[in-house]
């Protein structure tokens, strides 16, 4: 099946959940992150703000805070084509809309962290399998902006664990190309399954 007509069909998976049975299979999703070890030995967590019916881990960042972890969110980079910074996130902290309509720090007013010193992105996704290719909503940000993990012979920080629905799982191998950056794990509501690492 053609990207664009798998993303679709996945896309509309997860939006076929109610809001109560999409908030309790994200509570079920953040409990499994909670509880991984790649969470627990994590300080410096990169997390996303929900949008298009993805997972909600807002619960998920509230834990971190309160085990005295720090958490990032993604930011578009308006220098850098199709790439993502990371800023610190903090409750009560500004946001504002991007171009996608999607929460994110104003930048002007923070440092943005190297890549290297966050221990775990967790990564938003429409769609993934069992070899931790992952499909995207198509823009390349996460690809791009994690490109040097390609390059490496073992994975080392960040890990990188995708964060979906069970519905967002392909049953065969999804078209890839050598520029996509496989995940080291996906977490679900089932389990979280680690192909890497």
């Amino acid at each position: 099946m053609e990207r664009q007509a798998l993303r679709q069909q996945l896309r509309s998976a997860r939006h076929a959940f109610d809001e109560h049975e999409h908030a309790w299979r994200s509570a079920i999703i953040t409990r499994r992150l909670v509880n991984h070890r790649l969470f627990r030995a994590a300080q410096h967590i990169a997390c996303y703000l929900p949008n298009d019916a993805e997972v909600d881990l807002t619960s998920l960042m509230d834990c971190a805070w309160s085990m005295g972890k720090t958490v990032y969110l993604p930011v578009i980079s308006a220098t850098h084509h199709n790439r993502l910074h990371f800023l610190p996130y903090a409750p009560g902290d500004t946001l504002a809309l991007n171009g996608f309509g999607i929460p994110e720090p104003v930048l002007r007013s923070r440092r943005v962290t190297a890549l290297t010193r966050l221990d775990l992105v967790l990564t938003p996704l429409v769609g993934f399998d069992a070899w931790g290719h992952r499909l995207g909503m198509g823009g390349g940000f996460y690809d791009r902006t994690f490109a040097f993990l390609r390059r490496r012979q073992c994975w080392r920080k960040p890990h990188l664990l995708g964060v979906a629905f069970d519905v967002q799982k392909s049953p065969t191998e999804l078209p890839h190309q050598h520029w996509d950056v496989p995940l080291e794990g996906v977490a679900t509501e089932s389990e979280v399954q680690l192909m890497r690492g």
